[in-house]
């Protein structure tokens, strides 16, 4: 339970952004702060602003626009991003900022923090520009994460210790070791086998309690079992109540339904945000009705598909360390996964991968980009990714990129709204097929519309709108931010596939 001032500050909506004051930094101890609070609030002169402002540091939001000349070129905004978005070790105590030991890219705006799955989306661009110690510095800041916290945290905020993000260690890993010429100081051998335990315990903390679930016993982990025996995977949070950076928000929605609903609406809201789809029609029984999400009850393919390819490079990684064991072991649950996936997942009337519900054991309605994993994997059929790419040609693809969902709804990760991240994995899925063409369309489509916005915008934004380019995305809890790490790294590889550096 958070402290009485922090309940009264944020509900009080001193601030449009709650997150402003969950990321605060106190100028003396916060018990002592609270104490003058308890002395001084019941005062007829008292001024919770006033007080605020006197015994916290609040964090500022700077919007660093570039120049007309830098406008013109987006390889040389990306590049000069890098400098305005890089963090070092800062030993400021007593906020809620994690230490870490590395340097870092935060992805900008309210977002001053390192986060989990959007530093892969970065990497691929910070590689390409040459910074490749810096993504090297991520990953072993990831390895001190999870080493004194049990997972990696959504960022590096001590209010997201309770949950992670998409797994995409694995991923990082490969991109490392792709270019591990470009790091000579790097022992391989060391750094593999210090990599790979991370990895395991990454794949640990998602798998908690799998050798004993039942139908009855599942509710605080993040392990389903399905009616056929098999195991797979959901977002979860181990954390209860409204979410700090979002009180207000969550628990003026919260005070709307009845109480024995509450929690579970608080647990389903926290796991949406380790799912990093905050939020989307997805997660919700009723796509216009953020109080209807069940995230908890969403089997996604696209978390099982992030999970399967941990499993299978965890059996590579041991069988070059020589633990043939432990490398027969995970690609037997891999294999496990990868024909669960496709079982319950596939769904052969529309030809696309879905979510699974599963309280019903039936597929979702909502048709997303989540539904591209399995291509990015290699685990669908070649007639299965031709259903899945003539599904995207027809319905996803827009003027200015690939929409997130085929719903439009007032959450952000949905249409119109698409993503630098997904835009990524679905290029890469067309590409394990041999979709060349239409790939470079979406690649061509993101890149004008990218541009266009940085001409009218002056920056990169965390979101775009697809479907009508150029306008601004919306949607969500808080207004588009800029900066932005992941459509600037993403971006950064498209020009390199394109060929247009």
């Amino acid at each position: 339970m958070k402290s009485k001032l922090f309940i009264a500050v944020q509900s009080a909506a001193l601030f449009s952004d709650s997150k402003t004051f969950a990321d605060a930094i106190p100028n003396k101890p916060f018990s002592e702060i609270e104490e003058h609070w308890k002395k001084e609030s019941h005062l007829p002169e008292f001024d919770l602003g006033k007080f605020v402002h006197s015994h916290f540091i609040l964090p500022e939001q700077k919007e660093v626009k570039a120049s007309d000349a830098v406008q013109r070129d987006m390889l040389q905004y990306i590049s000069s991003m890098w400098t305005h978005l890089l963090r070092k070790p800062d030993a400021i105590s007593g906020n809620s900022l994690i230490e870490l030991p590395r340097p870092y890219i935060v992805p900008g705006g309210r977002f001053q923090e390192i986060y989990y799955w959007d530093t892969y989306f970065t990497a691929l661009g910070l590689c390409e520009d040459g910074h490749y110690q810096l993504v090297l510095d991520m990953f072993s800041n990831f390895q001190y994460l999870i080493e004194n916290n049990g997972c990696i945290p959504n960022g590096n905020r001590d209010y997201y210790r309770g949950r992670t993000q998409p797994p995409i260690l694995a991923l990082l890993l490969e991109l490392l070791l792709n270019h591990k010429d470009k790091l000579p100081r790097l022992n391989e051998s060391d750094f593999l086998e210090s990599a790979v335990a991370s990895l395991e315990q990454e794949y640990q903390y998602w798998m908690r309690g799998s050798a004993h679930l039942s139908h009855d016993n599942n509710k605080q982990i993040r392990c389903l079992l399905m009616s056929d025996g098999t195991v797979l995977n959901r977002y979860f949070d181990d954390h209860e109540g409204p979410r700090p950076e979002s009180w207000r928000e969550d628990s003026e929605l919260a005070s709307e339904l009845p109480e024995p609903r509450r929690a579970d609406f608080f647990k389903d809201v926290r796991a949406a945000c380790e799912s990093g789809w905050d939020f989307s029609s997805r997660w919700l029984a009723e796509p216009h009705n953020l109080s209807s999400i069940r995230t908890t009850d969403i089997v996604p393919v696209d978390l099982n598909c992030l999970l399967w390819k941990l499993e299978t490079s965890l059996a590579h990684y041991h069988e070059v360390l020589s633990n043939p064991e432990r490398a027969a072991q995970l690609k037997q649950a891999a294999q496990q996964r990868a024909n669960a996936i496709q079982h319950w997942c596939w769904h052969q009337e529309s030809g696309f991968y879905m979510d699974v519900i599963f309280s019903k054991e039936t597929t979702s309605e909502i048709y997303s980009l989540a539904g591209v994993l399995p291509l990015v994997m290699g685990l669908a059929s070649a007639q299965q990714a031709q259903q899945v790419s003539e599904k995207l040609a027809s319905d996803f693809l827009k003027p200015g990129g690939l929409v997130t969902t085929l719903t439009e709804t007032e959450q952000q990760w949905d249409s119109p709204n698409g993503w630098a991240p997904l835009q990524w994995f679905a290029v890469c899925g067309l590409e394990n097929y041999g979709y060349q063409g239409l790939a470079m369309q979406v690649m061509e489509r993101w890149l004008d519309n990218v541009k266009a916005c940085l001409k009218t915008h002056g920056c990169m934004l965390e979101k775009y709108n697809v479907v009508t380019p150029g306008l601004i995305a919306g949607g969500g809890e808080y207004q588009v931010q800029t900066g932005f790490g992941w459509s600037n790294g993403v971006s950064r590889a498209f020009y390199k596939k394109l060929m247009l550096e």
